[in-house]
């Protein structure tokens, strides 16, 4: 944890949780999004491109130091999916549990697609993708129940 990239990749220490580390990522990226909301909708948008790419770099390095694809303590990927399934969320707590579930929901079951890209893309950029993948069908289900509501 020395290494500033495998502090990120961890979640900021949130991925070494022992029992979920996956679901405990998420939880962790939700305080972080309360700040990133503040933000113009193009910077917010600007800033998912930026977290993804400093996710690949760190997803990368902590991999290249475990020697472990995907080691379930890399959660970053988690962090990026959540935002992205929150983008332009509705005001609420119950939307912000129902994000929450749905990512989960479809970053845990990984129907296609994103089980095509989980299990085709390795690496850095294979850790991420697929998580984005999730937030923006994520992303998808929560609009449409919004709209439908």
């Amino acid at each position: 944890m020395a290494n500033p990239l495998h502090w990120i990749a961890t979640g900021f220490g949130s991925g070494l949780s022992p029992k979920a580390p996956g679901t405990f990522g998420s939880l962790a990226a939700i305080p972080f999004f309360y700040l990133l909301q503040m933000l113009p909708m193009q910077a917010y948008l600007v800033m998912l491109v930026l977290t993804f790419a400093l996710g690949v770099w760190a997803c990368q390095s902590a991999t290249d130091a475990i020697g472990m694809d995907d080691h379930g303590a890399i959660v970053w990927d988690e962090f990026v999916g959540m935002w992205i399934t929150c983008i332009a969320l509705p005001q609420g707590f119950i939307w912000m549990i129902a994000a929450f579930a749905t990512f989960r929901f479809f970053d845990i079951l990984k129907p296609w697609p994103i089980r095509w890209f989980d299990s085709h893309c390795t690496g850095g950029f294979g850790i991420m993708i697929d998580d984005v993948i999730a937030g923006l069908i994520a992303f998808g289900v929560i609009q449409a129940a919004y709209h439908l509501v």
